[in-house]
């Protein structure tokens, strides 16, 4: 069972050698590491093409930002399995692959599995933030304000084909979008598996400021609202806050 792990770069030479690292030292060989850069200015294409390898598909071109180039990632697929791996996030070790092809094969019907991720400190990767600790699904979670953390999600491809790929329309929150579509609105069969799979290294696209965090949120109202599910706000912004706050708490219990 091959999977295709998608991963978008932009000027990621700093942080990209620990995500490239972390899929070739996966137990699991059957792996397609698609790598879609943005037309990179800095030494991103140099680290890419030196771990380019049989096993990798590599595009560098202008995009209309980070949901059009893994859309491009996904057309090129040809994994039954995909997984999308951040630039500058990590797998937690090198059994991730294994197990999530296992999942699979013992779970025919199976459409998705996802897990745990923990948020780790940008320049010292061994120090934990928060622990984004997930659960199964259940309908109306997301209005809730619930989400699986994204770099954990694993879908098969044909679920993409049937479904559709990432809604342009939504510049920061187009990863909830279309976990909402698969999992609330299409309901498709997932499994949650409370492990951690992914490290995240602080200071991404959604959490490097206040003023990403209130669009994301408001980008995923609008989801909420355009998938036809019902929406209570307070709800919504209550379940928000303790979420993110027992992800604080949380760090302990990991360690």
């Amino acid at each position: 069972m091959k999977i295709s792990i998608i991963t978008v770069t932009y000027n990621s030479a700093k942080v990209l050698k620990d995500c490239i690292n972390s899929v070739i030292n996966q137990k699991y060989n059957m792996i397609e590491h698609i790598m879609i850069d943005g037309a990179s200015t800095d030494n991103t294409m140099s680290i890419l093409k030196k771990n380019q390898s049989h096993s990798t598909k590599l595009i560098s071109e202008p995009d209309r930002g980070i949901y059009d180039a893994m859309n491009k990632g996904i057309n090129l697929a040809d994994g039954e399995i995909i997984g999308f791996l951040n630039s500058d996030d990590f797998y937690a070790n090198n059994e991730v692959l294994s197990k999530v092809s296992g999942i699979f094969k013992s779970n025919p019907l199976l459409d998705a599995c996802y897990s745990d991720l923990i948020y780790v400190d940008k320049l010292t990767t061994s120090k934990t933030i928060r622990y984004f600790k997930s659960c199964s699904f259940i309908p109306g979670l997301f209005s809730k304000g619930w989400c699986p953390p994204h770099p954990t999600f694993f879908v098969r491809r044909s679920i993409f084909k049937k479904y559709g790929n990432f809604d342009l329309n939504f510049k920061i929150a187009s990863d909830v979008d279309l976990m909402m579509r698969f999992l609330e609105v299409n309901k498709i069969q997932s499994l949650y598996i409370p492990e951690v799979w992914v490290k995240m290294r602080m200071g991404g696209i959604t959490n490097k400021s206040f003023k990403n965090i209130l669009l994301q949120n408001w980008e995923i109202i609008n989801s909420i609202k355009k998938n036809g599910l019902n929406i209570s706000f307070l709800s919504f912004f209550i379940n928000k806050i303790i979420s993110r706050t027992r992800q604080y708490l949380k760090i302990n219990k990991h360690e």
